[in-house]
């Protein structure tokens, strides 16, 4: 680090020592603050500027009163001397050289932004408005217009901002570090919201480390671009109060949730490149075909900046910017506003699991193991090849905790589905032995990854009420739906990996070998009420070569298709919330590619567009019978009524609710009709046909009961329509 004596020294000694300026125009010196700008000796106010390329240089205040002629003192473009006016402040220069001349504020004669009570907050990890601190922020600062940038860094020599500004030079824009905080902040004046940047950083031994983009970057250039945009300070005029006040007086476990599972990039394409509607194009196209299937929300495969398409989103690099793809971040705004006034929840998939090792990324970011573990035994993911984030760290748990809480405040969103959270919860997760560390009490448990979704699931449920937070975790750890007060993890919902599993085991057999099988149905039920749960069949059923849901059933095409309608029937009529993938709702014949849009000509078929159709009349039953779905997380919502039906293939139960009249569903699993069938119905009196999934209406044979049965004695007799499932309403 350079001498310091000299800004004590006396007026006749104000030239800064040779290797005093030697060190600024190598860009090693790390903290230029105390060296450039304005600064007070003896009697005198000096100035000191480091202009590359300026052969000439005046300064003048911000308002343009002329300040003094600075002196070149090294060729490459440092400047000082003394000034006419009387106190510190911001300047701005006047610089010259052959080609003409420019104006430059000077960056290092504006105060900081951040203080202490900042810097005691983000240290204790209770700061939990990061995001409104840390990346970079339009804003008037000491009487000049410009952007603040604040990154943390602690083990680094020296950070400094680079763009099209600076000419990308790192020499021009050094941070200023907090030593207490370990970040780095600089405010820049003159320069407007759409500025490109990066951080450049030197590393603890002064190498010069790959540029790095902003971890909280609020917009990103389109890949394969990967620097960080300055984002606006405008926010979203939102008009979606009615939405988000219904729902946060309401017990979700109670309402019905039809998740519409949507990959932005496929749903639908357009020509040209690269080929991606825009937030605007979804809005106008995806939000009424949600409504007009009935779905109540819709959930988006990772939407935040990524570079690499075949990841899905799920290697992201930039978790607080929507990625380039579909336009600014505004447009997501619009998108969720859009879908909120019509009463479409959303929900995103978040990844604080793991993260992608790319250079300009978070991966050794100030040049060592910041936001990963160090040993790669707790710090790699072998799955994946990516890195493992460092829960116990404070400022790691911190930065994942705002990321949540940001998704909530900045775009409203409805609910964060956890991705990988099984991969989180176990050390030894896709390892084998010696390759991973047992934890604090030897155990296999990853503590600090449990305390930190803990803390995750109280800071976003405390802050944003209404809001639903859902775990993808496929393994039998404990209460993971239930509050942290509890015990819990303290998710508001958790896939039903198992449903999924079995049911679909139970789907590609032959219809004649399902009796053998039976269990595969009924063994759900044993858990189903352990946890508040979604049913999902998502993204990752149809695609890896496991083909579509539509060619997992079992039999001819007829019988597939069939199949699937009774599947659907089936699962709408199960307890859990319900989650589709997009595409599987007209069955999609091919296996979902990220590379194109889903085969909406398939809707010219009958067998589709009914497919379709019964999937649109699955939610309007689901959304309009509070039997069907307010106690889809309560065992007294569930009663079996023919659970050993074996040899028949048959099942049937009743889904009731407080107030609600009760439904009966009644599946039959073989391809033959059977008439005359007895099914225990607990209410005398006639029952409705509310769906029967062999309409013709939906591509079915049209057998039926004639739109109603009548139970006698806590029975009835009727026909089971082949490879279908039968809806009953109770009527007064």
């Amino acid at each position: 680090m350079a001498d310091r004596k000299q800004v004590t020294q006396s007026r006749d000694e104000w030239r800064l020592p040779r290797e005093t300026a030697a060190s600024i125009i190598a860009g090693k010196e790390n903290d230029p603050y105390a060296i450039l700008g304005v600064h007070r000796i003896g009697a005198s106010l000096i100035a000191r500027c480091f202009i590359p390329g300026a052969e000439e240089v005046e300064a003048t205040t911000l308002d343009g009163k002329a300040a003094g002629k600075l002196e070149r003192i090294h060729d490459d473009g440092l400047f000082e001397g003394r000034l006419k006016i009387r106190k510190p402040r911001p300047l701005r220069y006047l610089a010259r050289n052959g080609g003409g001349e420019w104006q430059i504020a000077d960056p290092y004669s504006f105060g900081p932004v951040l203080g202490p009570f900042d810097d005691y907050y983000i240290g204790e990890g209770r700061h939990m408005r990061l995001f409104d601190k840390m990346g970079a922020h339009p804003m008037h600062h000491d009487g000049a217009d410009g952007i603040h940038f604040a990154v943390w860094a602690p083990n680094a020599s020296r950070v400094s901002v680079v763009g099209d500004f600076n000419t990308w030079d790192g020499r021009c824009n050094v941070m200023r570090f907090r030593r207490d905080s370990g970040i780095w902040e600089t405010f820049i004046p003159d320069i407007d919201a759409g500025t490109i940047y990066k951080y450049e950083i030197l590393d603890a031994r002064g190498t010069r480390l790959p540029l790095k983009a902003d971890p909280f970057a609020f917009r990103s250039e389109l890949r394969p671009k990967t620097a960080s945009v300055v984002e606006g300070s405008a926010r979203h005029e939102w008009g979606d109060k009615a939405h988000r006040e219904y729902w946060s007086s309401t017990d979700p476990r109670r309402e019905p949730i039809s998740i519409y599972e949507v990959h932005a990039g496929s749903w639908r394409r357009k020509d040209g490149e690269p080929g991606f509607l825009s937030w605007d194009e979804l809005a106008e196209q995806l939000i009424p075909y949600c409504i007009e299937m009935g779905f109540t929300h819709i959930e988006f495969l990772p939407v935040s900046e990524h570079p690499y398409d075949p990841s899905w989103g799920y290697q992201t690099t930039g978790l607080y910017a929507p990625s380039a793809r579909f336009g600014e971040p505004e447009g997501f705004a619009r998108f969720v506003d859009g879908a909120h006034r019509v009463g479409l929840g959303v929900l995103v998939d978040w990844v604080p699991a793991h993260f992608p090792t790319d250079e300009h990324g978070l991966a050794r970011f100030d040049g060592t193991a910041l936001y990963e573990h160090a040993d790669p035994r707790k710090g790699f993911h072998p799955d994946w090849n990516t890195a493992i984030y460092n829960f116990g760290r404070t400022e790691v748990s911190s930065f994942l905790i705002n990321n949540a809480l940001f998704w909530a405040e900045r775009f409203h969103v409805d609910g964060l589905r956890v991705d990988a959270v099984a991969s989180m919860l176990y050390l030894d997760y896709s390892r084998k032995a010696g390759e991973w560390i047992p934890n604090e009490k030897g155990g296999r448990e990853n503590l600090e990854a449990v305390e930190f979704l803990r803390a995750m699931n109280r800071e976003i449920y405390g802050a944003h009420k209404g809001i639903v937070t859902i775990a993808e975790e496929s393994t039998s750890w404990p209460r993971v739906s239930q509050p942290v007060h509890e015990g819990g993890l303290g998710f508001g919902f958790k896939w039903n990996m198992g449903f999924m599993h079995d049911t679909l085991s139970y789907m590609k057999r032959e219809a004649i070998h399902r009796k053998h099988h039976h269990r595969e149905l009924t063994f759900g039920l044993l858990y189903a009420f352990s946890e508040n749960f979604v049913l999902p069949l998502s993204h990752d059923e149809v695609v890896h070569g496991k083909g579509s849901l539509l060619n997992k059933m079992s039999g001819d095409d007829w019988q597939k298709f069939a199949n699937l309608r009774a599947y659907y029937g089936f699962m709408w009529g199960y307890p859990g919330k319900k989650l589709l993938f997009m595409g599987q709702e007209f069955a999609q014949r091919r296996e979902w590619s990220e590379a194109r849009a889903l085969d909406w000509d398939l809707l010219d078929a009958p067998a589709h567009g009914g497919m379709r159709r019964l999937v649109a009349n699955l939610n309007a039953a689901y959304r309009e019978n509070a039997a069907l779905h307010a106690r889809d997380c309560e065992p007294d919502g569930f009663r079996w009524l023919l659970a050993d039906e074996a040899e028949s293939s048959v099942f049937a139960w009743l889904r009731q609710a407080p107030g609600a009249q009760p439904i009966a569903v009644i599946s039959n699993f073989t391809p033959v009709l059977r008439s005359g069938y007895t099914v225990p119905l607990p209410h005398e009196g006639d029952w409705l046909e509310i769906l029967n999934t062999d309409s013709a209406s939906f591509g079915g044979t049209n057998a039926g009961n004639g739109g109603k049965v009548v139970a006698k004695n806590g029975r009835t007799t009727m026909t089971l329509p082949p490879l279908s499932t039968v809806m009953l309403k109770y009527a007064d």
